[in-house]
């Protein structure tokens, strides 16, 4: 009881809550300190994609059955499979969702069904130990029953949620930095080299600005090289990234590949649409920041303005009428 008394304390939650603030706050701004170069291990995990390919392109060329699919093993495949959770809880995207993600292979589809599957009684069962465990709680039975499902639906749907963030915060770093690896494109194939060379060049100098616009274009080169289409290649990298403007360029690289119209000029248009795409962007975010930024001026901005402007003027009425009660005081005495 007195451990469940400190932790229900509001004093308790409350630096609880600030510690937990702070620590995050000293991380976000220590971390990229102490982040290493992570673009050779990026690329180690591309290459891996290369291999598969590879190895796939010479057993069809020698007619062997295709037994080079990636093995997903452990406790957690077993249980997905006895369990027929891809059937389940079948969601026919969710392979897009997560290489927009960034996660390929049959591993992280497995963690991601076992996942929609644990959380949601993890989270129920967390939120029921500590609505009902807690005495500090006075809330309705309906009320706290209303919580633990509201807890249920946050771990069914948590997944899902961390799949959309990841995929936006990575499409963000690559249509950063794809109009400048169009320009380099551009420069690549004007100067004679080949597709998959120029991508490739490019892949390796676009690694500072973008870890993951350089493993998407690597990858890129190496489904170029074995897979039988080139057009499912492009169409891979449109459906990876899902944003209009690398759609738009994968669509006039197939176009150029069918009908011959020269690759240059298809990127330098391409490559302007992009750039204006991101000055729209951008321009957006601008205009965005005035309703943005009321709420925090209102909060923290405001008040503290008071406190400097009304300060001095408040402390000068205070020492005024101290200094008269005590002259009348003195005057009272005297009488």
């Amino acid at each position: 009881m007195d451990i469940i008394d400190t932790l229900t304390d509001p004093a308790n939650v409350v630096m609880g809550v600030v510690g937990v603030l702070s620590f995050a706050t000293i991380y976000t701004l220590a971390a990229p300190m102490f982040s290493a170069d992570k673009l050779g291990a990026r690329m180690k995990s591309v290459a891996n994609r290369r291999e598969e390919l590879r190895r796939r392109s010479r057993q069809q060329i020698v007619g062997a059955p295709s037994t080079l699919r990636h093995t997903d093993g452990g406790m957690i495949k077993k249980i997905v499979d006895r369990l027929d959770l891809k059937r389940l809880l079948e969601d026919p995207k969710v392979a897009d969702k997560l290489a927009q993600a960034g996660y390929r292979g049959s591993r992280p589809m497995t963690i991601f069904y076992f996942c929609r599957l644990v959380m949601p009684f993890v989270l129920a069962i967390v939120t029921a130990i500590y609505i009902y465990g807690i005495n500090g709680f006075n809330m309705p039975p309906m009320m706290k029953l209303t919580t633990v499902f509201g807890g249920l639906a946050a771990g069914f749907y948590g997944p899902n949620i961390f799949l959309q963030n990841r995929a936006s915060k990575r499409r963000e770093s690559i249509v950063g930095a794809f109009p400048d690896a169009l320009d380099l494109l551009l420069i690549c194939v004007e100067a004679g080299m080949s597709i998959e060379a120029a991508i490739q060049k490019v892949a390796g100098e676009i690694g500072t600005r973008s870890i993951e616009l350089a493993e998407e274009l690597t990858l890129l080169t190496a489904e170029l090289s074995y897979l039988p289409e080139r057009r499912q290649a492009y169409d891979g990298l449109s459906r990876r990234t899902n944003h209009p403007g690398i759609k738009a360029v994968a669509t006039a690289m197939i176009q150029a590949e069918r009908y011959g119209t020269p690759l240059g000029q298809a990127l330098r248009i391409m490559a302007k649409e992009n750039r204006d795409m991101r000055i729209a962007s951008a321009e957006k975010k601008a205009a965005q920041l005035p309703a943005k930024l009321t709420v925090p001026m209102i909060l923290f901005f405001l008040p503290v303005l008071f406190v400097v402007i009304l300060g001095p003027a408040g402390m000068n009425i205070s020492d005024t009428f101290n200094h008269r009660g005590a002259q009348n005081q003195d005057h009272s005495v005297r009488h």
